[in-house]
């Protein structure tokens, strides 16, 4: 993952723009299953993971809310019966930053763990 999951995420000034999309592009290459998705004028990093029932679903969302509350920086999550929907974006900036980068590439690395 070109080291974005070992990276760890930094305060995002207030009044920060969001992500060029040119830059958002590059860094998708680096985390294979996430996708930019824009609802109400945001855009957003989403990702759906699928697990063979409720439990390892469950357990799933459990480790990326241990993740993020660890750097303090909270997504979306969504979760069913043998899936989970995780959406990072920063709130303060409407849109992505760096830092969405890295907890969607480390939120990947926990289905490996």
């Amino acid at each position: 993952m070109n080291g974005l999951d070992h990276m760890l995420c930094v305060p995002c000034p207030a009044g920060s723009p969001p992500m060029h999309d040119s830059q958002c592009q590059r860094l998708l290459n680096n985390i294979p299953g996430w996708e930019l998705v824009t609802i109400d004028n945001v855009v957003l990093l989403r990702r759906t993971f699928r697990f063979p029932d409720f439990n390892e679903a469950l357990a799933f969302t459990n480790r990326v809310g241990e993740l993020a509350n660890a750097e303090g920086h909270h997504p979306e999550l969504v979760t069913g019966w043998g899936v989970v929907t995780v959406s990072w974006w920063t709130h303060s900036i409407k849109g992505v930053h760096i830092n969405d980068f890295i907890m969607a590439a480390r939120t990947g690395a926990l289905i490996s763990a």
